[in-house]
């Protein structure tokens, strides 16, 4: 099938996915009013095979150790999957399967599929990567940009309650210390062990409220037009420190849901 973009729609939700452009979620409109910061980079994009930055671009499998084009010098980020095109393998009126075959510059073969199934009230992504052949370390996050403002509302309010921080070095990378969490702007990976749970609110517009069984969650929110809350399965440059290997009889899996509910005065 095509990689063109996909509607979905259920009730007053409206989702466009976009796989050929990375497999992205590019827009989720509720009743009209558009959550996600719209542009090419934007949306919500695919981390796959790995999440967040690479120290130096560089990681080991075994006693291989394989490079990584450096797209944010001095590390890589955010992996490849987000920079190609992935192809449809089935969709209805509310729901998309997409799919997409590892390549250089990542050296394993592998196929990742991305479940986009929308709800009245919900979005639930879904994504595994399966290999056949090599067994890969990988990992497995996703990465919405939502609007700090909706209209006229005012800004977001985040609301998370991790059990502790990865203590961030001046390279942007965990240390490998945990630390009570501190408050914001972050640029951050927090540790959820029940499993990621964050709320965002625009005040007396909407609650929106990102939830996983993963325990890592990343929350960035120092750019003036979007916030990011990132549910990953570990930390950035997790593809070192704690690695999720990916067999032929055992792929990676993970999910994230977000709900919603409206906060407009009836």
């Amino acid at each position: 099938m095509s990689n063109e973009d996909i509607t979905l729609t259920a009730g007053d939700a409206e989702v466009i996915v976009a796989p050929g452009n990375g497999g992205r979620v590019a827009g989720l409109r509720i009743g009209g009013v558009e959550l996600l910061r719209q542009g090419n980079r934007f949306g919500c994009f695919p981390m796959v095979p790995w999440c967040g930055r690479i120290r130096d671009g560089r990681f080991r499998d075994g006693a291989t150790v394989h490079q990584m084009p450096l797209n944010s010098p001095p590390h890589a980020i955010h992996g490849t999957a987000r920079d190609g095109a992935w192809r449809t393998a089935r969709r209805t009126a509310n729901e998309a399967v997409i799919t997409y075959d590892l390549v250089d510059p990542w050296p394993y073969p592998g196929r990742i599929t991305q479940v986009v199934a929308l709800a009245e009230d919900a979005l639930t992504l879904t994504m595994s990567v399966e290999t056949y052949e090599s067994s890969f370390p990988a990992q497995i996050g996703w990465h919405p940009w939502f609007n700090r403002t909706l209209g006229e509302s005012a800004d977001v309010v985040i609301g998370l309650a991790p059990a502790w921080q990865e203590e961030r070095g001046d390279d942007h990378l965990p240390t490998g210390n945990r630390i009570e969490p501190k408050p914001g702007p972050w640029d951050d990976c927090f540790g959820m062990p029940d499993g990621v749970d964050v709320t965002l609110t625009w005040p007396q517009l909407l609650e929106l409220t990102v939830r996983s069984s993963e325990e890592w969650v990343v929350v960035y929110d120092e750019q003036d037009a979007a916030v990011c809350v990132e549910p990953q399965t570990g930390p950035p440059d997790g593809l070192n420190s704690l690695p999720r290997l990916v067999t032929p009889l055992e792929p990676l899996e993970a999910a994230t849901t977000w709900t919603w509910r409206s906060l407009r005065a009836v």
